[in-house]
């Protein structure tokens, strides 16, 4: 079994939305959702970045996006901007979540600061957490709050999920739709990509349009990265990256995480999981095309997205890297996609 490194899932939000059942769903876990510590270890689960993400307040007229994204063409508009008020009690909320899952794993479970520290894990068969901040809501315009995050193991942020902060905006849900879809960063959001450049903490390109990619490629010192986002040559969503955007990312010595997201796989754009490999093939194959064998990792989504029927959860990622290598891909470089590339853009990022 190869182990995988996984750039991005969203299972705090369960336990952030259901905290009196967090031991069941953490230690016992089931069949609910996508994440659990039993079904971690069935699948090869090596650890992954573990996002803080703000859940948008729903009106009670918002349109039914899951309809929607089941029948395109769709163009969902986007979520309106949390201030930093609001939003820090959820983030810290959320990091004392994983901070917790570490302390009751019994050994099983370590959240990480360093490439060392992950290398270390996956040679001892521990699995390991990047805090991610996915949408860089609780941070506050001098940002102070970047600091305090950087102090509690903060290591790897996107400025923007797909709603504006005070940094950036991001894409909305659209498909067919490029991600050139409005302003770039602002100079609250300049001055963050300095400052988590000079703190090492690593900058997420899912979510951010395409002035604002453009604008962090221009800023930062570090390789772009995109922890989950998928081709748009062979998805035209607003969520998949251009090939000129993978010629910037291959060119920085980045790379990208395959989102495991049925609307950002399917050539048709639907959210249905009902389908077999040959898209989520045609993704990777395109990414090995554009960005080589040394930048392409995997970036699940999971609990936060749709994903095909062949995976279904964590206990079942092994038959992606089956049908990888059914495909005629090495195992060298499934090692690679698996996990050393993630390992490699990190130590780049942050340092041995």
């Amino acid at each position: 079994m190869i182990p995988v490194f996984d750039g991005h899932n969203d299972f705090l939000l369960r336990l952030y939305e259901h905290p009196a059942q967090r031991e069941a769903l953490w230690l016992t876990g089931g069949k609910e959702g996508h994440l659990d510590l039993p079904r971690m270890k069935t699948g090869g689960f090596a650890g992954g970045f573990f996002a803080i993400y703000i859940p948008s307040p729903i009106a009670h007229d918002a349109p039914d996006y899951m309809v929607a994204m089941e029948n395109p063409p769709f163009s969902l508009p986007l979520a309106d901007l949390i201030d930093h008020h609001t939003a820090q009690p959820i983030a810290l909320a959320k990091a004392g979540h994983l901070m917790w899952m570490e302390r009751v794993s019994n050994g099983a479970f370590k959240v990480c600061t360093t490439a060392a520290e992950l290398r270390d894990c996956l040679s001892r068969g521990v699995i390991s957490a990047i805090l991610h901040m996915e949408g860089a809501e609780a941070i506050d315009p001098e940002l102070d709050a970047l600091h305090v995050f950087h102090a509690m193991g903060l290591r790897s942020l996107g400025p923007v999920w797909s709603r504006p902060t005070i940094f950036g905006h991001g894409v909305p849900f659209a498909f067919p739709s490029g991600p050139d879809t409005g302003d770039g960063l602002t100079e609250a959001g300049k001055r963050l990509v300095r400052e988590c450049n000079r703190l090492k903490i690593m900058l997420d390109m899912s979510h951010i349009n395409e002035k604002g990619f453009w604008d962090v490629a221009g800023l930062t010192d570090a390789p772009l990265v995109a922890t989950h986002s998928n081709a748009h040559a062979v998805t035209p969503s607003s969520r998949n990256l251009t090939d000129r955007q993978l010629a910037a990312i291959r060119e920085s010595g980045g790379m990208v995480g395959l989102n495991y997201a049925t609307s950002f796989l399917r050539r048709d754009g639907r959210q249905s999981a009902d389908m077999g490999w040959e898209d989520v093939l045609a993704h990777l194959d395109h990414l090995l095309e554009h960005l080589g064998e040394d930048h392409v990792g995997l970036g699940s989504d999971y609990d936060g997205a749709t994903i095909p029927v062949g995976i279904t959860d964590v206990a079942g990622q092994q038959n992606l890297v089956q049908a990888m290598r059914d495909h005629g891909y090495g195992e060298a470089l499934l090692r690679k996609i698996a996990h050393e590339n993630w390992f490699r853009v990190l130590e780049r990022t942050w340092g041995a």
